[in-house]
């Protein structure tokens, strides 16, 4: 029974950290070994393969209901990571993906929480400690959805919502689960901002303004924390192409602005988060690293 466990032991590591599960193939006998108790074949360590390998970590993703937290989370997870599910209003979606992950076995919890309101981030804190522990990894995703409009109708709310959701919650995420961080010496902070920080297009200064502002803090950050072993870094996607934004007719023109003339997906974006919160990256802190085909070059 112990050598049944720890061959499917195997086979799901062998899937967390990337190794390819492979169907028989009688002219690579050399390379492969069959596992009998799952019924497939895996491809022996190859020294040339640099895996994310997140297993022992735990992960936070604040909107992990969301179009792009979601898949996020399953990323994170696929590279071994046990996540903790952050949700506003969607527990349905929560549990779900939820389970998602624990199949991947991967431990994970869904937790309610406001994350622009300091008590409802502790307790989420408080949560976590109780049934997998603080993070290693926040990743701030979740942000407020709103009409954009030109500046001239914008209501003021819309502004204070971007505040409250970019640059509030990247300071409450911070003051609440780095300190955990410093104990460790070693963690990963990654915020999700967006290529419209760096356009300007016409009604996005609401959006904008939230996100510059996050920069501004997370940039600081990435200078205060550094010496513990904890970096701090920014994504910005661009018009992703996900569940609920699929490619249409409608992005042509968004397309032949950018020169790889197509829209990014949003597995490519959860690629680089996995990459930031790994190892791989553990000499990067302070980039801000746009994932949108080239649509915008930051200068030096």
């Amino acid at each position: 029974m112990n050598t049944i466990k720890r061959k499917k032991n195997r086979v799901m590591a062998a899937v967390r950290t990337g190794y390819r599960i492979l169907e028989p193939d009688p002219t690579s006998a050399s390379k492969i070994q069959k596992d009998t108790t799952a019924g497939v074949f895996l491809q022996q360590e190859d020294k040339r393969i640099l895996p994310i390998d997140l297993a022992g970590k735990t992960a936070l993703v604040t909107g992990s209901t969301g179009q792009l937290g979601r898949v996020m989370a399953r990323t994170l997870a696929r590279a071994g990571s046990d996540v903790i599910i952050h949700y506003h209003t969607n527990a349905t979606q929560a549990e779900r993906l939820v389970e998602e992950i624990r199949e991947l076995q991967c431990k994970a919890i869904a937790v309610e929480a406001d994350i622009t309101d300091p008590a409802s981030v502790n307790a989420l804190l408080k949560r976590a400690r109780q049934e997998l522990c603080s993070p290693d990894i926040v990743v701030a995703n979740a942000v407020i959805q709103y009409p954009w409009k030109k500046v001239l109708q914008q209501p003021l709310s819309d502004y204070e919502s971007q505040y409250l959701s970019c640059v509030r919650q990247s300071v409450l995420l911070a003051q609440t689960f780095v300190p955990d961080m410093i104990e460790r010496k070693w963690g990963r902070f990654i915020g999700i901002n967006t290529e419209c920080s760096m356009q300007y297009e016409k009604n996005t200064s609401a959006y904008v303004a939230g996100k510059r502002g996050m920069d501004g803090v997370l940039r600081v950050l990435a200078r205060e924390v550094g010496e513990h072993g904890i970096t701090v870094n920014q994504v910005a996607p661009g018009w992703t192409i996900s569940e609920n934004h699929p490619d249409s007719i409608h992005s042509l023109e968004y397309r032949s602005r950018i020169p790889l003339k197509r829209r990014g997906t949003d597995q490519e974006i959860a690629y680089v988060v996995a990459f930031l919160a790994s190892n791989l990256a553990g000499y990067i802190t302070g980039a801000f690293i746009p994932v949108c085909g080239g649509n915008v070059m930051p200068a030096i």
